[in-house]
């Protein structure tokens, strides 16, 4: 099963706002379309299948780089082997997402995806997305596409704050603004409630954020919505709709207006908004569908009857890894993840976090070598060709530390184990937050976010009195308020590299050796 994490192949909404740069205006025939790709040269692949003939059988909803590094390129392949029952319907229900329907539209959905290893550039255009639709203010197109009994999957990319439900009870919250009619959840509620009124069968919800047991939460979300809407239409989407669980990988920056000038000037190919991402990608979903599913088999896609295992591995190892050396390379002033894993430091802050205090508390996990994929994580985080911006890292700290870091963090109080690199990183999340207001990325709840860390300059503890974020557990535990509050006091007064460098001693620093 290592080949999993071997593969080479060739958030937020937020990000498509970060990410969409006005490019000069040029004239239509040089912009990427499909009467433009027979002139594109043979080191770009194209798509060879008529597009026109593919079946829109997937409405995806919320269209980033991600998405279209991973479960359209996915689809795109299978379009390439001759199937022609699976092509997206990409959707956006913010204001913000008018960016992407005007990057695609111009260019016939189609973008190309530049692949980056650290010795190799490939360069190929996608053809999987078919058609767009721009949801707000008006979703009637969007809920009729749901509706449409063409439509065997709604998938989602919409971060991990886009969710209305409570990280700690599993609770619906009604109240959120990621809740509410004109939200995700409630146009996909509409969607399947016209499904429903029309006599239709049911499909399959996939969510493709980083949240564990991103398949339940989807479905609290979902049944939430549908229970404002009619209790019996509520009970046909519990025997009706799946929700299978997934995991899903690929490391995908922002796209900057440098990446579009390289792939005109070596490729000749003008596109409003390509994609760049790493060789590596993975996707383990349980197979539980409740209509068609695509060919997975044919693909390095794992099917299995319990995700979660790949979830936690993830979750508390990559994505964990990523945030909490975001914020301590962010205070560096270093740009991007790549240059952060060039300095002794921050390579091996990664090494022992991952080794001594996320993965002792991970559950077993048939068939992964845990020292292999640690490994791979951090050659991946090496990979400087990405430019995987420290900025894009930065991003919903408050929605992603309760997921990836804090369950971590519990486990190994309650184990009486290692925790000064977790605290470590988030007195680094907080002294982010206390400095300049320019340099701060997006967050769901930024202003109560600075609130805390601008009170903990005086007081520490204050920091962790955000029961959004910590709960009401972890500020009573004095051990870890303690370890916060030293290693915030560190970072003032000795700087990132010092802290970093004394808790590693304090630790055992595993530097180059393998991880036990």
């Amino acid at each position: 099963m290592w080949v999993l994490f071997q593969i080479a192949a060739t958030l937020s909404v937020s990000m498509l706002v970060v990410g969409y740069l006005a490019v000069p205006a040029e004239p239509p025939d040089t912009l990427l379309q499909s009467r433009s790709l027979h002139r594109l040269g043979a080191s770009v692949a194209v798509p060879t299948y008529d597009r026109s003939r593919l079946q829109r059988s997937i409405v995806h909803i919320g269209v980033g780089g991600f998405h279209r590094s991973h479960l359209a390129t996915y689809i795109h392949e299978l379009c390439q082997s001759g199937h022609r029952d699976w092509s997206i319907t990409g959707a956006g229900v913010l204001p913000s997402d008018q960016a992407m329907a005007d990057a695609l539209k111009p260019q016939d959905h189609l973008y190309t995806l530049i692949t980056r290893g650290p010795h190799s550039t490939e360069v190929e255009v996608i053809g999987s997305i078919v058609d767009f639709i721009h949801a707000s203010p008006r979703a009637d197109r969007l809920v009729a596409s749901i509706a449409d009994p063409a439509t065997q999957i709604v998938s989602l990319t919409i971060t991990e704050g886009g969710y209305p439900v409570d990280d700690i009870t599993g609770d619906y919250l009604s109240t959120l603004p990621t809740a509410g009619p004109t939200s995700a959840f409630g146009i996909l509620a509409a969607g399947l409630q016209q499904r429903y009124l029309n006599g239709h069968s049911g499909l399959t919800v996939i969510s493709c954020d980083n949240i564990l047991s991103n398949g339940s939460v989807t479905r609290t979300a979902t049944l939430g919505e549908a229970n404002l809407l009619s209790n019996g239409f509520a009970n046909w989407i519990a025997n009706s709709v799946a929700f299978p669980n997934s995991m899903v990988d690929r490391i995908t920056p922002a796209t900057t207006n440098s990446d579009r000038a390289w792939l005109a000037e070596h490729k000749g190919i003008k596109d409003n908004w390509p994609v760049v991402a790493e060789p590596f990608r993975q996707w383990v979903i349980e197979d539980s569908f409740a209509a068609g599913r695509p060919p997975l088999e044919q693909l390095d896609v794992l099917t299995t009857t319990d995700a979660k295992p790949y979830e936690l591995m993830k979750l508390r190892l990559l994505n964990a890894g990523h945030s909490c050396l975001a914020y301590l390379a962010a205070l560096k002033g270093i740009e991007t993840i790549g240059a952060a894993l060039t300095r002794p430091e921050f390579h091996d802050f990664t090494l022992n976090f991952l080794a001594r205090e996320a993965r002792p508390v991970l559950p077993p996990i048939a068939g992964i070598d845990l020292d292999q994929y640690m490994a791979s994580i951090v050659a991946r985080f090496s990979n400087t060709s990405i430019g995987d911006q420290i900025s894009r890292l930065c991003l919903d700290g408050s929605a992603k530390f309760p997921k990836f870091l804090l369950p971590t963090i519990r486990a190994q109080l309650e184990a009486g184990g290692p925790i000064s690199l977790s605290t470590l990183a988030l007195a680094g999340w907080c002294e982010y937050l206390a400095g300049p207001s320019e340099r701060l990325a997006p967050d769901p709840m930024l202003d109560l976010a600075v609130n805390h860390a601008r009170r903990a300059q005086h007081n520490p503890a204050a920091f962790l009195d955000f029961p959004e974020v910590f709960g009401d557990d972890l500020p009573r535990s004095q051990r870890f308020s303690d370890a916060f509050a030293q290693a915030l006091r560190s970072l003032r007064e000795r700087g990132v590299q010092s802290t970093i460098d004394t808790a590693l001693k304090e630790v055992g620093d595993l530097g180059d050796r393998p991880v036990d």
